[in-house]
């Protein structure tokens, strides 16, 4: 059914949700909550520490006005009573709260303690105490087009949960064979759990249906990457050599290892298509410089493709100092360069003066042509779909790729997904880096902590502030970056930054990072990839419970890259024994592979595989909670249902169905 038909979705609204590809109720079940609320449990006040979620009480005790602030901010404040205690509560322009609070009625609330000049909640949302229907049980929350109202997309999944009948493309007797539930009653599940036990069987169940599909569809495609070589490479393997001496530092044994591998593939008969995986800190960017190399050495030219203009500059700053005295032309083209710019690095690649081009996303334009392209590089791979993948490829005759990342892929895993993809992997990390003191630290100390920043600053060091959202959810769930900004400027005395994705000159922000001109900056996960600031040794990583291991791990691979002692502190309002658990794991570890196969146990496989980046997804599964044995049992039921002579023109329907997310996951 279309979902304009639906009530509550008006035309408008309509209209917004066909923009993120939301047309049909069918569409919208496949829409999974990105977390649940546990409205369970009501908590006290006196209880509560700075900027935890709490669902609480209170009698209002103060007529509810709308005010404004001297910045012109509309507010509505009040006061509440708790136990005889005393709180305000407000409300940032929400001018219709007004209506809806009666003076010396009892509600529930549910928001963010602020303990400034007394405790006062922001932005809850509420309901009367003896009508109780919306804050209770566990809620689930979606990740909506911005200004959408969560309740009406909730309401409208709800809906469609109950019109739609999903059927299950597993064969009737495996799913028999393996006592799997219906389809329906899974997504019913998903989207109204009654506990989390019946939350994770739920999840478990389209996990299986899902994966069965991508699994069975990805035996199909998985052959036809193998393509023969049409680019011979001159390049000797003692001038290959000669390069890797030139480097300020001597490679490690997995680094030496990794370039012995692309060597031969390019030395090979078949087009390389390989995978370098490597921790963060491990010099996966001097082992592609070492396949440039080769490619220019050959007669040919060479691209590097970036995810963001602040990493793509960073990497062309520092392969062009490295080519530099090789007489190896690199330029740099990203969106923001100007049309007159832009127009003379084209010209220079066109005619084969550019041998190595640097970029973001702008390098995929119809009009950046290349006289003789042969080796494509996707610097954290995982950030890019295969269409586009596929479009720089289409640049060169038969190029060679090689797709890099700092996310280490637990081995398991990889066995089933980079099936098609030859896997170099480094181990192993340079020693001369001094070890990052890591401290999980509780909102009690949380004064303690910006004490002792305050010092560190004074000494010359710089810090990151990392905040997991740019804007206030309608929820109040989790601090906005510009709020955090805020907070820290009027605390701290030194000057603060403030980079986020949604800005669009992130690089000068991150220039004036480098050079000092703030001490620290506040920013959202896009440090998380590739940024370099010698002298940023601190990190306080906001809500850190919400992360997963491996993210938190790349987070903090962006300090200890100078000469001083660093510290990343974990901050977290959570006292749960399985977030200390992880968060503890963090804190004891520093190899990227060994996390990843924790965060793989202990969040599961959905949470792992589903971190969304850049808009991408490993399918719609990111945010349900499964576990890695249904990824194992989907290949195993895939397995039989080849050998049963499964129907092959159902699973091919299923991959051109899935299009572009499917070989997503094929090439991730």
């Amino acid at each position: 059914m279309e979902i304009s038909k639906l009530k509550g979705i008006n035309e408008k609204r309509s209209k917004e949700l066909n923009k993120i590809g939301i047309e049909t109720t069918a569409d919208l079940i496949t829409q999974f909550p990105r977390r649940y609320l546990d409205l369970r449990n009501v908590c006290m006040l006196e209880n509560c520490y700075h900027n935890d979620m709490v669902l609480t009480t209170g009698k209002v005790i103060t007529i509810p006005q709308n005010s404004f602030s001297y910045k012109r901010v509309g507010y509505v404040k009040v006061m509440a009573e708790q136990e005889g205690s005393i709180f305000n509560i407000i409300w940032f322009n929400q001018p219709y709260v007004v209506d809806k609070l009666q003076v010396g009625k009892e509600y529930l609330f549910y928001g963010r303690v602020q303990n400034k000049n007394g405790v006062t909640l922001v932005n809850p949302s509420f309901e009367p105490i003896d009508r109780n229907f919306k804050l209770k049980g566990i809620v689930p929350q979606y990740s909506t087009p911005k200004n959408f109202p969560q309740k009406v997309f909730r309401d409208a999944v709800k809906l469609s949960v109950n019109l739609e009948r999903p059927e299950s493309i597993i064969p009737l007797k495996l799913q028999q064979k393996y006592g799997l539930t219906s389809l329906q009653h899974a997504y019913y599940n998903v989207h109204n759990p009654e506990s989390f036990e019946e939350l994770s069987k739920a999840s478990e169940r389209i996990a299986i249906e899902e994966y069965f599909g991508l699994i069975s569809a990805y035996k199909l495609i998985k052959t036809s990457r193998e393509q023969v070589r049409l680019n011979e490479y001159s390049c000797k393997r003692e001038e290959l050599l000669d390069f890797v001496s030139s480097f300020p530092f001597e490679f490690t044994n997995g680094q030496k290892k990794a370039v012995s591998e692309i060597f031969a593939d390019l030395k090979g008969k078949k087009v390389m298509n390989r995978l370098l995986q490597g921790d963060v800190g491990s010099g996966k960017t001097a082992v592609s410089m070492c396949a440039i190399f080769m490619a220019v050495k050959s007669g040919y030219q060479a691209v590097m493709l970036a995810p963001t203009e602040v990493l793509a500059k960073q990497n062309y700053e520092l392969i062009k100092s490295v080519f530099k005295p090789y007489g190896i032309n690199v330029d740099f083209l990203s969106g923001s360069m100007k049309e007159k710019e832009k127009k003379t690095v084209k010209g220079g690649l066109k005619l084969g003066i550019t041998d190595v081009l640097v970029g973001t996303h702008a390098v995929l334009e119809d009009d950046v042509e290349f006289k003789n392209l042969s080796l494509c590089v996707c610097d954290e791979q995982q950030r890019f779909g295969v269409s586009q993948r596929s479009k720089l490829s289409e640049k060169g005759d038969f190029p060679d790729l090689l797709v890099m990342s700092a996310t280490p892929i637990p081995r398991t895993l990889s066995l089933i997904f980079y099936g098609d993809l030859d896997v170099s992997t480094i181990p192993d990390k340079p020693s001369v880096r001094i070890p990052i003191q890591t401290n999980i630290v509780s909102y009690a100390k949380y004064n303690d902590m910006l004490n002792f920043i305050e010092k560190e600053v004074a000494n010359g060091n710089q810090i990151y502030f990392v905040c997991p959202k740019v804007e206030e959810d309608e929820e109040g769930e989790v601090m906005s970056v510009t709020e955090l900004h805020q907070e820290l400027t009027e605390r701290l005395s030194f000057n603060i930054g403030l980079i986020h994705g949604k800005m669009k000159d992130k690089v000068s922000v991150m220039e004036d990072f480098k050079n000092k001109k703030y001490m620290g900056i506040v920013s959202t996960t896009v440090i998380e990839t590739g940024v370099d600031v010698k002298d940023a040794n601190i990190m306080v990583i906001y809500n850190a419970e919400r992360f997963g291991l491996s993210q938190l791990h790349q987070l903090r691979g962006r300090i200890g890259r100078g000469d001083k002692q660093s510290y990343c502190f974990l901050l977290t309002n959570s006292n749960t024994e399985r977030a200390i658990e992880r968060l503890k794991i963090i804190r004891n570890n520093t190899d990227g592979f060994k996390i990843s196969e924790y965060d793989f146990d202990m969040r599961g496989a959905g949470d792992f595989m589903g971190q969304r980046q850049s808009g991408k997804t490993m399918m719609d599964l990111g945010y349900l909670n499964y576990s890695v044995q249904s990824i194992f049992l989907a290949k195993k039921i895939s397995d039989e249902a080849f050998l049963g002579q499964i129907d092959i023109e159902k699973i091919q329907k299923i991959a051109q169905k899935c299009g572009e997310k499917l070989k997503d996951i094929v090439m991730n």
